[in-house]
């Protein structure tokens, strides 16, 4: 635990789901995280691809592999991440977030590639319990950034609550050749975001009304993981957010990365984002 019992969170620009097979700076990275991180008692992932009408939390001892994207190698589907479930955390956040309503998905989800792709670097052993917490998609920016407040009990009780998007997600605007590169529009936008995290995460809502946020977030599934951290910081008596990482990807992803409550470890690594296949086109995978 850090000093005061608080388990750290975290939020990941996940980015292309080949990360998983790379080793770069965004891998190492994460993989730095969890170094650094005390062990868990379990992983609370809000991921983007878990983007429903409805909020509710997995619940099965088992949760599968999903590997939820088209178009990419046999190998990156042959990746398989066998983190057991933890059944009783459904429960506990359902107790911790009442009277907002959470239901217990016993056997539709599982582990997807938002989730899976950041942990097989972060915690490679895939022993620790993992359970997944839906995006409401029928819901207000600030629902979502309430929400993460409420999970701050779970921190006390040895919870990693981790999000996993793209503050910046346009895959119509991507091009695949610029695997280290951030349109103008795109790095306004990131930068306004990281202003606001690190100084003020309370308000990183409003930033619905930001000059660049429709070409930045052309839909929200991606951004709203962020809302969460951002919960979870405003929430905490001091709010330590730091920068774990940062970069652009395709000209249109943003791929910063998040710290609360963890001094940030300096990662190696090298190199941006990788290529994707050749005849891979870029609104048609699902990344």
């Amino acid at each position: 635990m850090t000093e005061g019992g608080l388990m750290p969170a975290a939020f990941f620009g996940h980015g292309n789901p080949m990360n998983a097979l790379e080793v770069n700076r965004y891998t190492a990275a994460w993989r730095a995280f969890g170094s650094a991180v005390p062990r868990p008692r379990a992983i609370l992932v809000v991921s983007a691809h878990w983007y429903i009408n409805a909020t509710a939390v997995t619940a099965m001892p088992r949760p599968r592999t999903i590997h939820d994207f088209y178009g990419f190698p046999r190998a990156l589907f042959d990746v398989h991440y066998p983190a057991p479930g933890l059944p009783e955390l459904a429960a506990e956040v359902a107790d911790v977030v009442h009277p907002t309503w959470v239901g217990a998905d016993l056997d539709s989800w599982g582990i997807d590639h938002g989730t899976w792709s950041v942990l097989v670097h972060a915690f490679p052993d895939a022993s620790i319990p993992v359970v997944q917490l839906s995006i409401n998609a029928d819901k207000p920016m600030d629902y979502h950034l309430q929400l993460g407040a409420k999970l701050a009990p779970l921190r006390e009780r040895g919870v990693l609550v981790v999000a996993s998007g793209n503050v910046v997600h346009n895959l119509r605007g991507m091009d695949w050749q610029l695997t280290d590169h951030g349109y103008d529009w795109a790095q306004r936008f990131d930068q306004d975001a990281k202003t606001r995290m690190l100084s003020d995460p309370t308000e990183f809502a409003t930033l619905d009304a930001h000059r660049d946020y429709a070409r930045a977030v052309p839909t929200p599934d991606h951004f709203i993981p962020a809302l969460y951290l951002a919960g979870l910081a405003g929430a905490a008596e001091a709010p330590d957010t730091d920068v774990l990482v940062d970069g652009y990807a395709y000209g249109s992803l943003s791929m910063t990365a998040y710290t609360l409550g963890l001094p940030c470890p300096r990662p190696g690594g090298e190199g941006g984002s990788p290529l994707p296949p050749s005849d891979l086109p870029p609104d048609g995978s699902n990344i």
